[in-house]
């Protein structure tokens, strides 16, 4: 349900990537818990498609058979609708931007997108998210970045969709909300705008899991504060609310040791690494000034959905529950808000 603040009611969003640690938590389970826990939609991730795919058809589908995913969409939506849940956006469509006109890596991103909105109408959904890409050997052209993301917006407006545009702290040209912003303005589509999320912009700008005090180092702590807040106040100043689609929330934990300064074996770079698997609700062992950026999002007038996407690896640890869990995360939008 709506949370009420300032005499307004702010719509609320689950993802759901962000529940459930094990094979019986189904996707039906989840969305029920979402659903109990008092949550108007959901953010579909699409490896719940596919595993809820594995569910129904006994077997893995390619991520790439869209004509089977499709049908599995279908079937999600039916879920979705029993439950009175609206599937808000599809997420997260990765590694799109930058890529050297007629290469297979773009064409390849071109072919995906057109199967991600076979799925979006086939669930219900009009909002697609893109995460800046954290692909090496794309273009440093912010001109390169918002036209490719202009030409995907003019196919998403021939049916009717739109694209949600996020920074993630750990992108190779755009990790910051203002770098973000700066794309969405030179791309210049009505149905382009931004997703924001605290760990995002907290985690780049205000927070590093590689040093030991767990902050941005290499300047002054009063320096950092600084920094912080005059980002703040240019948020609230210079995004028109109606250019954020969502705000999603999380927290970060400190990392202890802190994380080595390379990429993984997987080829993810620390901030990700940090990313998927130290992000908690808050309020829930987290450090980082989730508030102060949810404060400056609504300082542009923004009343829109605040969606939970965390990816608590400590979660399992504890809450057995899921129900449990998605009440937490209600009452911690709550008090957020509150404070």
């Amino acid at each position: 349900m709506p949370i009420n603040y300032q005499a307004t009611q702010i719509p609320t969003c689950y993802a759901t990537c962000s529940v459930g640690h094990k094979e019986s938590h189904t996707l039906p389970l989840k969305l029920k818990a979402i659903v109990d826990a008092g949550f108007d939609a959901i953010e579909l991730s699409m490896p719940d498609i596919l595993s809820y795919g594995k569910m129904i058809n006994g077997q893995e589908s390619d991520p790439k058979d869209y004509d089977t995913l499709v049908e599995i969409g279908k079937s999600i939506r039916a879920q979705a609708e029993e439950h009175k849940l609206k599937i808000l956006m599809l997420q997260p469509f990765a590694n799109f931007e930058g890529w050297p006109k007629g290469s297979n890596e773009r064409r390849d991103a071109f072919e995906r997108a057109e199967g991600w909105m076979r799925i979006m109408e086939a669930v219900g959904t009009d909002m697609l998210q893109v995460g800046s890409s954290d692909a090496p050997g794309i273009s440093s052209s912010l001109d390169d970045l918002a036209g490719d993301l202009a030409e995907l917006a003019d196919l998403c407006a021939a049916k009717g969709l739109r694209i949600a545009y996020e920074n993630w702290c750990w992108a190779t040209h755009a990790p910051s909300w203002k770098d973000v912003w700066h794309i969405v303005e030179k791309a210049n589509r009505p149905n382009l705008g931004l997703c924001l999320d605290t760990f995002q912009s907290a985690g780049g700008e205000w927070a590093d899991p590689m040093t030991r005090s767990g902050l941005v180092e290499g300047i002054s702590r009063d320096e950092l504060e600084a920094r912080w807040k005059q980002s703040l106040a240019e948020l609230s100043k210079t995004v028109p609310p109606e250019k954020i689609y969502l705000l999603q929330i999380s927290d970060a934990y400190k990392m202890d040791p802190p994380l080595e300064a390379k990429v993984n074996e997987d080829g993810l770079r620390p901030r990700g690494q940090w990313s998927h698997d130290y992000r908690p609700l808050p309020y829930d062992g987290g450090y980082l000034p989730a508030r102060d950026f949810l404060k400056a999002v609504l300082g542009t007038g923004f009343r829109g959905w605040l969606s939970i996407e965390v990816f608590d690896g400590k979660g399992p640890e504890k809450y057995s529950d899921m129900l449990e869990f998605t009440k937490k995360a209600m009452s911690s939008l709550k008090r957020l808000l509150d404070s």
